[in-house]
């Protein structure tokens, strides 16, 4: 019920009698900051979005959606109540737009925060999608993290809640592994965004294992979200039930007396 409240109240933003500018998509980018990134991969994050959204193959993608137009925002995300809007909701026509867009990246700094609440980002994101000022023909959640929710109630009831707006959600697992997060490493990270993170109509899970792959993995999936590929041409993470979604607050209680959390 306070989910739906938050979503009308957000809706009344926009004054009586005005449009919603139509789009193609609605593309909602939520990336993790949490602690158990270190420095140097929070670097390689932020970069890599910027150069896949300057590329030649997103550029292409944007040019074969009904309109060429999409909007686009990019917000960062941690714990519970942790999200930072870095780049708030904007139209994108094409190339110049893009680069645009990627440069507001590469000019902020992040700052790590405390825990993993994708069940907080996913019903943040749902907010910030129903308050903006755009129609889209399609609606979509992509969220990056490199590991499971841990804090913000059941991710799969946070999944539920926002698949229930029509709007698709679709995940980019960091799978690398660093020394730093090993105790709350969770080895089949996409196999538990296949089970519990994603949804909609043709979701999909681009896993990433090497942080060198990172740029190439998220300009294939903005290719595909973009340019709205036919779902049997995507890509999935297959699992046999049942699989346990609340391994993430498992693993926080196991390990929470550590010194340093994520």
């Amino acid at each position: 019920m306070r989910f739906a409240l938050l979503l009308l109240a957000a809706l009344a933003v926009l004054a009586p009698g005005a449009r919603a500018e139509e789009v193609d998509l609605e593309l909602l980018l939520l990336v993790d900051v949490s602690r158990s990134m270190s420095p140097a991969e929070l670097e390689i994050q932020r970069r890599g979005y910027a150069e896949a959204l300057m590329s030649d193959a997103v550029a292409a993608a944007l040019g074969r959606t009904m309109t060429g137009r999409i909007a686009l925002a990019y917000v960062e995300w941690a714990g519970e109540h942790r999200q930072t809007i870095v780049r708030d909701w904007t139209l994108i026509e094409g190339r110049d737009d893009l680069d645009a867009f990627a440069a507001t990246l590469l000019d902020t700094h992040t700052v790590t925060q405390s825990r993993t609440s994708i069940a907080s980002a996913l019903r943040e994101g749902a907010f910030l999608i129903g308050a903006n000022a755009f129609e889209g023909l399609r609606r979509v959640i992509d969220i990056s993290g490199d590991g499971p929710n841990n804090q913000g109630g059941l991710v799969t009831l946070a999944r539920d809640e926002v698949l229930a707006e029509g709007i698709t959600i679709n995940g980019l697992p960091l799978m690398t592994y660093d020394a730093r997060g090993a105790a709350w490493r969770l080895d089949d990270l996409d196999i538990y965004y296949a089970r519990c993170v994603i949804g909609g109509p043709g979701a999909f899970v681009v896993p990433v294992t090497d942080w060198r792959d990172f740029t190439a993995a998220v300009t294939r999936k903005l290719v595909l979200e973009i340019a709205g590929a036919p779902v049997e041409r995507l890509i999935r993470i297959q699992a046999e039930p049942p699989y346990d979604c609340e391994i993430g607050e498992k693993i926080w209680q196991r390990n929470r007396n550590f010194d340093v959390l994520p």
